[in-house]
């Protein structure tokens, strides 16, 4: 009899973000306050009998904002990859039929690939009851993406190193925001290209502003900042001209999610942010949606 079970893959929202200089081995140093919010891709698993072949498929959820194509590989799909890396470790195969239902927009900032890999990696540890510790998940995760560790956990954290190292501070604190989704390219590697041509060797890493921030009882609209911010902006203009029209009609400020292309603002409560979010996508034409952050919720199975 096939056993099913039901996993929401949560956007992240990175509130601080401090990038430093390239290291020997060509990577960026981060430190970072990151948590998890309700905004949700949903992944369904079910088990197949014994040495059937595996089935993937990925489509758009019909509560889409933002669609683009999915036309990647099954080689570069990270929740095909989560589920291989899995079998790896585990020694066996684990037949499943996979269905991923995207909200969360391709390449926008929010980790959703990220965090669909991650729902994976949880969904087959509890499906098949395989017993593997949060800790080796975790050294799973940190071999598919440096956001793929956080999103096994959730919650809120301090990110350090290249994202491998994660400080827990459990529960998010109740934040209420809008998620803009601007329709534009932001790649992540120009992203970075271009800051580190604004940038100067000796760029030193936040790490005391950002543990300071999230020791805060209240957080003010202010208060997010993001490195590659201005980076993002002189590689996307468009995207740049978007927020200063959201800025006009939100009269707060925005801030770019990750390497962008998605923003956010940070809202007084639910009413503030489910209008602010419906302004925009009637007014200005740029899709919104109102979020809150939150734990990681439950895996839901079925018998």
């Amino acid at each position: 009899m096939p056993r099913s079970i039901f996993i929401q893959a949560p956007a992240k929202l990175n509130l601080a973000l401090s990038v430093g200089a390239l290291n020997a081995q060509e990577m960026h140093p981060i430190s970072s306050w990151m948590v998890t919010t309700n905004f949700y891709d949903d992944l369904h698993l079910e088990t197949l009998p014994a040495k059937s072949f595996s089935l993937f498929a990925t489509i758009w959820n019909k509560d889409a904002l933002r669609r683009s194509e999915i036309d990647w590989s099954i080689s570069k799909d990270l929740v095909h990859r989560a589920h291989e890396r899995l079998e790896m470790f585990v020694g066996h195969e684990l037949p499943v039929k996979s269905r991923l239902e995207k909200r969360i927009p391709v390449g926008g900032g929010l980790g959703g690939g990220s965090s669909d890999a991650a729902a994976m990696l949880r969904g087959l540890n509890e499906l098949f009851s395989l017993g593997v510790s949060m800790d080796d998940l975790c050294a799973i995760a940190a071999t598919l993406g440096s956001d793929v560790p956080f999103l096994i956990e959730g919650g809120s954290a301090i990110i350090s190193g290249t994202g491998e190292e994660i400080e827990s501070l459990g529960a998010p604190p109740e934040l209420h925001a809008v998620f803009f989704f601007p329709e534009v390219p932001c790649p992540t590697g120009a992203v970075y290209k271009q800051f580190d041509a604004l940038s100067n060797s000796a760029s030193q890493l936040r790490a005391i502003h950002i543990r300071a921030l999230a020791a805060q009882p209240f957080l003010n609209p202010n208060d997010p900042f993001n490195d590659l911010a201005e980076a993002a902006k002189i590689i996307a203009p468009a995207m740049a001209e978007d927020m200063h029209e959201i800025e006009q009609l939100a009269q707060l400020p925005i801030h770019v999610c990750g390497s962008g292309s998605s923003l956010f603002a940070l809202c007084t409560d639910p009413m503030h942010a489910s209008a602010l979010a419906e302004a925009s996508t009637t007014r200005l034409h740029i899709p919104a949606v109102a979020v809150q952050t939150t734990a990681l919720p439950p895996m839901i199975p079925n018998p």
